[in-house]
């Protein structure tokens, strides 16, 4: 499945982005959050998951 985002939980913190900038990216609008490399292993994305304040990363 991969890595996924569940935009409803997504408060556009940027924080998975400022981790992980090679995974995530925000959107046209600057809103949300977006996985650009849902089937990456790097471990930034570990640290994303933890640090998402709304829990809205899963892989």
């Amino acid at each position: 499945m991969g890595i996924v985002i569940d935009p409803d939980e997504c408060i556009g913190c940027e924080s998975c982005v400022e981790i992980c900038p090679d995974v995530f990216e925000m959107d046209a609008d600057g809103e949300k959050a977006l996985v650009i490399a849902e089937d990456s292993t790097a471990d930034c994305v570990d640290e994303a998951i933890e640090t998402c304040p709304n829990e809205a990363i899963s892989k």
